[in-house]
């Protein structure tokens, strides 16, 4: 065996593979192979038993790799050599026959340096710049898995690990967040270390053996905040009050994530995670979707030299905001300090419009400092408001307003207190409250969204039918809203079954993208984005799929929902994605995606030959059985 044992003795322990002839391949043993590991330590990947070691057969792979497959004939591993150099780089393991990992030596010194998740395992892509085992930062990474590795860094007291996932000085400009705005960001996660550390030292939730079981957000889906807020000079996909549940030995807990900001591929931290002891909430409100205080946006021309004074004491305040490491002591008088000052500036201006947008403010900032824990009394003055903008015939409108905040304060109260039996009940009453705001302030501006939001909670929940009558509701009471421009596509949508289907827009590609070219084939339209992880985990299973029946007449067509700057063209090239794609400006809000109320990534049309619609919110396994049936069809 000449030289072979001790090379792959090293390749074991370093993940290392070298060229060998053709004589030395064949002495490869399967356990030789089983003895190469993942270069990350938090891999699941299959592994036969023991007795069925001598049952597993290898095959070459070119000039230099190998296949390893189980006694049942599926793919174990398969370690090749990606660029035919003569030397295996590419290191790949999988799981009941589908690849879950893959560990690459890109720069050729026998080391591993990078690593990517896929398909069951998730969809990250991590760099190990120095090549010890341990990722520097993250080429791709989903919001779900950002949050999985933050709570993994604070039950390890690992900070290096915390900073992949926070966001950066080079991020933000990336981002071409405004200065102002970028420097708070910056001062919150500038010094992670010793923040964790706190927690560690204070946290029952935070312990070595937490685990990660899932993401939550109070938002449905990402935000788009636009160019135009003046937050920066590119729209932002933002997610806020994102909640990680997690396992303490056998209970569960809940870990403050925060806001969550999507930089390229990746998404980011804007601070430092909180865990929640008990009723608790103590991180601090996300920076991007707060409202900037910009005394430019008064209706009135005249400002009397009273409420410039006050303006000034505003901005005053604002530059001397708390710092992370500030106590809640003083977080506290700072919130209670600026919802006075809002409250002064709305009694101190004269017409109604500058009011009301001033005291929406105030509501707005008591509402998200309590849903923080750093507001005391702060829902009692809530109801103060309340009590007072009821006196006020004129004032209906924001006494809706108040009534909607505490109702979201008292849902997210109650879903952060809620075990896994009693969550369903939360979301029942939740679905009672929003429908009963809805009749007792039909005319509130709120009114349309709070029945956009019990119509998409019926839907998620499955009851399609109870959904479309909600849909329909919006329509007919609130035909202008925005919230109807969606409601009319959910019901397109929910009503396409048996109908024929009309989609045009522009495409990736350049020019026009018409689903009448595709007369006589079977189509699936999916609408889809990069920083959806059920879409990249699907998309080997949809791959397979183009690849066994194209030529038979089956075609996709992809409606890409991303912001405008995100690295859509690199994730096709990356991901060697063949189909077309529709896409315009908007993300969620584009004219494709509220055309048909597009609520949840990824959404499937499959069309048959006729152009008519088969289902309107098909699975990868209904495409599967029903793809073969359809192209048999006359």
């Amino acid at each position: 065996m000449s030289r072979f044992p001790v090379r792959f003795a090293a390749l074991a322990s370093l993940s290392v593979f070298l060229l060998l002839p053709s004589a030395a391949r064949g002495q490869v043993t399967v356990q030789q192979i089983l003895d190469i590991r993942p270069a990350q330590k938090d891999v699941e990947i299959e592994t036969p038993a023991a007795e069925e070691v001598a049952k597993c057969r290898i095959e070459p792979e070119g000039k230099s790799g190998w296949l390893l497959y189980s006694p049942q004939g599926q793919v174990l591993r398969r370690f090749i050599d990606g660029d035919n150099d003569g030397r295996v780089d590419t290191f790949s393991y999988y799981m009941h026959g589908l690849e879950v990992y893959r560990d690459y030596d890109t720069n050729k010194n026998d080391k591993v340096d990078q690593s990517r998740w896929m398909n069951t395992l998730g969809s990250r892509w991590g760099i190990d710049s120095n090549e010890d085992g341990r990722i520097d930062r993250w080429k791709r990474i989903s919001a779900e898995e950002a949050s999985r590795e933050a709570v993994k860094a604070l039950a390890a007291g690992d900070e290096d690990l915390l900073r992949t996932v926070l966001i950066t000085p080079e991020d933000l400009q990336q981002l071409k967040i405004k200065d102002e705005l970028a420097n708070k960001i910056i001062e919150r996660t500038r010094r992670p270390g010793p923040q964790m550390a706190q927690i560690r030292a204070q946290s029952k939730v935070i312990t070595p053996q937490t685990n990660w079981l899932r993401f939550d957000s109070s938002m449905l889906m990402p935000n788009l905040i636009p160019a135009e807020s003046g937050k920066a000079a590119q729209d932002l996909v933002v997610y806020e009050n994102v909640m990680a549940i997690v396992d303490v030995s056998g209970t569960n807990g809940f870990v403050q994530v925060g806001e969550m900001v999507q930089v390229g591929d990746t998404w980011k931290l804007t601070q430092v995670p909180e865990p929640v002891e008990g009723d608790r909430v103590e991180a601090e409100a996300g920076l991007l979707l707060q409202q900037m205080v910009n005394p430019d946006s008064l209706t009135s021309t005249n400002v009397s030299e009273e409420v410039q004074k006050l303006i000034e004491q505003l901005q005053a305040l604002d530059a001397k905001a708390p710092s992370p490491e500030s106590g809640a002591a003083e977080v506290n008088r700072y919130n209670v300090s600026r919802a006075r000052l809002l409250g002064q500036i709305a009694a101190a201006v004269t017409s109604k419009e500058d009011r009301t947008l001033w005291l929406r403010q105030q509501i707005e900032f008591i509402a998200v400092a309590v849903q923080m824990d750093s507001y005391p009394n702060g829902e009692q003055e809530l109801v103060q408001l309340e009590d007072s903008l009821k006196k006020n015939p004129a004032d209906a409108d924001l006494l809706s307003f108040v009534v909607f905040q505490r109702m979201l304060l008292g849902y997210n109260s109650a879903l952060q207190k809620a075990n896994a039996q009693n969550r369903q009940q939360v979301q029942e009453d939740w679905l009672k409250s929003l429908e009963a705001f809805a009749t007792q302030y039909p005319n509130s501006s709120n009114a349309p969204d709070a029945l956009l939001q019990l119509a998409i909670t019926h839907e998620f929940n499955g009851n399609g039918t109870e959904a479309q009558k909600w849909y329909q509701a919006i329509i007919g009471k609130y035909a202008s809203s925005d919230a109807a421009a969606r409601a009319r596509g959910a019901l397109r949508r929910l009503t396409l079954k048996g109908q024929r289907i009309q989609l045009a827009g522009n495409s990736l590609s350049g020019g026009t993208l018409d689903l009448r070219a595709y007369q006589n084939k079977v189509v699936a339209v999916i609408f889809w984005a990069t920083w959806c992880t059920p879409c990249t985990q699907d998309l080997p299973q949809v791959q397979e799929l183009y690849r066994t029946y194209q030529r038979q007449g089956f075609e996709i067509v992809g409606v890409n929902l991303d912001a405008p700057g995100a690295p859509v063209a690199q994730y096709i090239q990356q991901n060697k994605v063949p189909w077309p794609h529709i896409y315009e400006e908007g993300a969620l809000e584009s004219r494709p995606a509220i055309e048909f109320g597009i609520i949840s990534l990824p959404t499937i049309f499959l069309i048959d030959k006729r152009g008519v619609v088969v289902s309107p919110n098909s699975s990868v396994d209904e495409l599967k059985k029903m793809v073969p049936e359809l192209l048999k069809a006359n």
